[in-house]
C-alpha cells in the first residue's frame, strides 16, 4: 500500500516539477490573455496557447515526440506532412473576393513590394549564423501568413517551427500596433489625404478566369509554390464558378474552423521548453517584427514612386496593406486614412494590395524552397 502511494505521489505534475515548463505555462497564460482579454486573433491565439499548455503542463504525455505518440503529436504529424497549411489557403481562397485586385492591377506590384522584408531578413539571418533553411523559415514571417510560414518551416527547418509560427500569428495580431506608425513615418499628410477613385466594377467571367490563369502561371515559373497557391485558387474557383456553393461554404467555415484548431493545439504543442526557451527565439521573435515592418513599409515605399509616375494618384497607405494579413491591413489603411481625410474611403482599394501579398507570400515562400529545400 506504501509503494503504491508513492508511485501515485511519482507520477503526479508536482513531482515532476520543472522551472522551464513553469516559464512556459506562464506565456501560454498570457498568450491567452491577449486572445481573450483582449482580442488579438483570438481564432488563433486561443488553441495555440491551450496547446503549448497542454504540452508543458508537468508530467503531460499529451505531446510525445520522442516516442511519436499523444493526441497533440498526431495532430502535429499533419503538419510535419504539409497536410495542413493548403487546406487552411483553400479555405482563405473561398473567402477572398480578387476583385479589387483585378479591377486595379497595379496592386500586384504594392503585394510583391511587401514581400521586400522577406528577402531582406533572409540576408539578416545569415549574418546572424542561421543556415539557409532555418534564415527563410524566419524571413517567412514578413509575409504576415501564418500557414505559409509554418508549411516553410516544416519543410526546411522543423525544429524552429514553434517559435517562428508563435511569431508569425502574434505579428498578424498586431497589425493595428506595428503598422500604423510606420505609415505615418513615411507619408505626408498630403498623401495620406489622396482620395482614390471607385473601382471598375469585375465581370463574372474576368473572377472565374483568374484562379485558372493565375494557377497555370505559377505552376509553369514556380512550382513549388503550388501547394499554396494551387490550394488558394481552388477556394476561390469555389467561390466565384457559382455551381459549388456547398463546397464554398464547406471550404470557408466547416473544414477552415477544424483545421484552424488542429493546426493551432499541434503549433502550440510543438513550443515545449527545451526547444523554446533558447537565444535562438529571442533572434527571430526580433528578425520577425523587423520583417513584418520591412515588409510594411516596402509596400508604402513603392506606391511613392509610383506616383512619381502615374497620372491618378496612389494614396501610398494602401500599400502597407500588401503583406498577408487579411484584411486585418486592409482595415487599418482606411483607419489611418480616414484619419487624415474622414471622406477617404480605401477599404477596397487596400484590399487590391491585401489580396495580393497573399499570392505574394506564397510565391516568395516557393522562391525560398525550390533555392533552399533540397
Amino acid at each position: 500500500m506504501f509503494d503504491a502511494i508513492v508511485r501515485f505521489l511519482q507520477s503526479t505534475g508536482l513531482a515532476q516539477f520543472d522551472w522551464r515548463n513553469l516559464i512556459m505555462v506562464v506565456i501560454a497564460c498570457v498568450l491567452l490573455y491577449l486572445a481573450i482579454g483582449r482580442k488579438f486573433e483570438p481564432l488563433l491565439l486561443v488553441p495555440i496557447a491551450m496547446g503549448m499548455l497542454l504540452s508543458n503542463l508537468f508530467g503531460s504525455t499529451i505531446f510525445n515526440p520522442e516516442e511519436h505518440s499523444g493526441i497533440l503529436y498526431y495532430f502535429y504529424s499533419l503538419n510535419k506532412m504539409g497536410i495542413l497549411p493548403p487546406l487552411i489557403f483553400m479555405g482563405v481562397g473561398a473567402m477572398t473576393d480578387f476583385g479589387p485586385l483585378i479591377a486595379n492591377p497595379k496592386s500586384l506590384l504594392l503585394g510583391a513590394a511587401a514581400q521586400l522584408g522577406i528577402f531582406v531578413t533572409f540576408i539578416g539571418a545569415i549574418f546572424l549564423g542561421f543556415n539557409a533553411q532555418e534564415a527563410g523559415s524566419i524571413a517567412i514571417i514578413g509575409g504576415a501568413d501564418g500557414p505559409t510560414a509554418i508549411l516553410t518551416t516544416t519543410m526546411m527547418a522543423p525544429h524552429l517551427l514553434s517559435a517562428i509560427a508563435i511569431a508569425a500569428y502574434s505579428y498578424m495580431a498586431l497589425v493595428p500596433v506595428i503598422q500604423p506608425p510606420i505609415m505615418r513615418l513615411l507619408t505626408t499628410e498630403k498623401e495620406r489625404q489622396i482620395v482614390m477613385k471607385q473601382l471598375r466594377p469585375v465581370s463574372k467571367k474576368e473572377k472565374i478566369l483568374f484562379p485558372i490563369f493565375v494557377t497555370i502561371i505559377v505552376a509553369l515559373i514556380l512550382p513549388d509554390a503550388i501547394p499554396l497557391v494551387g490550394m488558394l485558387m481552388l477556394g476561390n474557383l469555389f467561390r466565384e464558378s457559382g455551381l459549388t456553393d456547398r463546397l464554398s461554404d464547406t471550404a470557408q467555415n466547416a473544414l477552415c474552423n477544424i483545421v484552424t484548431i488542429l493546426l493551432g493545439l499541434s503549433v502550440g504543442a510543438s513550443a515545449v521548453a527545451e526547444t523554446f526557451l533558447t537565444a535562438q527565439t529571442l533572434f527571430i521573435l526580433v528578425l520577425g517584427v523587423l520583417a513584418f515592418a520591412i515588409g510594411s513599409a516596402g509596400g508604402v515605399l513603392l506606391a511613392k514612386l509610383m506616383n512619381l509616375f502615374l497620372k491618378e494618384k496612389i494614396n501610398p497607405l494602401i500599400g502597407s496593406a500588401g503583406v498577408s494579413a487579411v484584411p486585418m491591413a486592409a482595415r487599418v489603411s482606411q483607419k489611418v486614412g480616414q484619419k487624415a481625410n474622414p471622406k477617404n474611403f480605401l477599404l477596397m482599394h487596400a484590399m487590391g494590395p491585401n489580396v495580393a501579398g497573399v499570392i505574394g507570400s506564397a510565391v516568395a515562400a516557393g522562391v525560398l524552397l525550390s533555392l533552399f529545400n533540397r
